[in-house]
């Protein structure tokens, strides 16, 4: 029998002291018949993940279930007793603790947990903040994404085309500043979140850079099976203008598969509509459906995706419709104090017409490519050092939109609570 939920659960700040306590209260509720031990399981720690999601409705019902089909099962007794509390509903909590403390004669550790839950007065729900700040230094070696090759020859011979120096590459350093604030909205995981994001060249400044976005993230469950819908709006500007608008609808869906429990699979679904501010004939819409693999094991993760990308062009925009895919692997785990990360990233698009009738005959056909390493070491508590360097290859038919880019960045971050 798994340990009871409370671990995971935001009430709990005494569990190092009851881990003990708990084993001793697990095994008084005894054990399941054989043919319904492993159903039990898997519905207590779905009732556990949905704890630790913040989904207390969802938590609430899948410990009842568990309670019915075992009514000695300790852990669900109590962890259902903290999440009504934690809801504010202490008429219930309170008669869940009085039947714990009746049929399980808990240690003094779970008692002392109780009695802390009764002074608290299970005020009701509250929403948490979680917020984080970082501030960093960088060095770019292509701020304006400049082309490798300073001419362009046609496909058909004709004369060719010499690009002016601004179209060259050209380095720079420059100040991050990034933000993220996340709150509850409701007692059930809904989310609401915030996240800006800046960049200050120090000669550069046509080329600074903030964003701000805002969005709300749903979780929701059906039977076994797990949805997250999000939906985002965001500005960004670029120099001293707005550059872009930005509207996007996400859903993440789990399904309930036989997987090992290191293993995940999700699907994911998803449509941005990008509206630029100082260029005609740009704006389109990007359809985009992908899986993700996870892996969790101790101290290590790691992820791969591969999506399909569709993009209609909503005016005259150069190329025309185009779509693609995304390949993204991701990879993390402890080094010594610190976490290490690793990252790949490959996106691809093919045009369905000619870039430029005219001036430029050729479809474009672009092949992104981007290596990412970083290196995050706590300084306390809520302080971390980050050192994160960034390689990034686009490849083109078109010679004049190939380029190259290396960025490296130290930052300081400070997590909230």
């Amino acid at each position: 029998m798994t340990l009871p939920g409370f671990l995971h659960h935001p009430l709990s700040k005494t569990a190092p002291l009851a881990i003990c306590a708990l084993v001793l209260l697990a095994v008084t509720g005894g054990a399941a018949r054989a043919q319904t031990a492993d159903l039990v399981q898997d519905l207590y720690r779905d009732a556990l993940r949905s704890i630790a999601e913040g989904r207390r409705d969802d938590a609430t019902d899948a410990l009842e279930r568990v309670i019915a089909q075992e009514p000695l099962h300790a852990g669900a007794w109590l962890d259902l007793a903290l999440v009504r509390c934690d809801l504010g509903n202490m008429a219930e909590a309170e008669r869940l603790f009085q039947a714990i403390e009746q049929r399980f004669a808990p240690p003094p550790e779970i008692r002392e947990l109780i009695a802390q839950a009764r002074a608290g007065g299970c005020a009701g729900w509250q929403p948490r903040p979680l917020y984080s700040v970082s501030v960093g230094r960088g060095l770019s070696r292509n701020v304006n994404q400049g082309a490798n090759s300073a001419t362009y020859q046609p496909v058909d011979g004709g004369d060719g085309l010499v690009l002016l120096p601004d179209f060259l590459p050209r380095r720079d350093q420059y100040t991050a500043l990034s933000a993220d604030y996340i709150r509850d909205l409701t007692p059930n995981g809904t989310q609401g979140f915030v996240q800006f994001q800046g960049r200050r060249h120090d000669r550069l400044h046509d080329y600074d850079s903030y964003s701000l976005f805002a969005g709300i993230d749903t979780p929701w469950r059906i039977k076994r099976w797990k949805l997250r819908t999000t939906a985002t709006v965001g500005y960004a500007t670029l120099g001293s203008q707005l550059y872009q608008r930005q509207l996007q609808l996400q859903a993440q869906l789990m399904p309930p598969l036989p997987l090992p429990k290191t293993l995940q699979l999700s699907l994911h679904t998803g449509v941005t509509h990008v509206d630029y501010q100082t260029l005609d004939n740009f704006r389109g819409t990007t359809g985009e459906v992908r899986s993700q693999l996870t892996w969790r094991s101790g101290n290590q993760y790691a992820s791969a995706s591969f999506g399909l990308l569709d993009d209609k062009a909503a005016e005259q925009r150069p190329g025309g419709n185009r779509h693609g895919n995304s390949l993204s692997l991701q990879y993390r785990q402890l080094l010594g104090a610190g976490t290490g990360e690793l990252g790949y990233t490959r996106q691809t698009w093919r045009s369905a017409s000619a870039y430029a009738e005219g001036l430029i005959d050729e479809t474009r056909r672009q092949q992104a490519h981007m290596l990412r390493g970083a290196f995050t070491y706590p300084l306390g508590k809520s302080h971390n050092l980050v050192v994160e360097a960034r390689r990034i290859h686009n490849r083109e038919n078109i010679s004049i939109f190939q380029y190259d880019d290396t960025q490296l960045q130290l930052s300081w971050q400070w997590l909230g609570p």
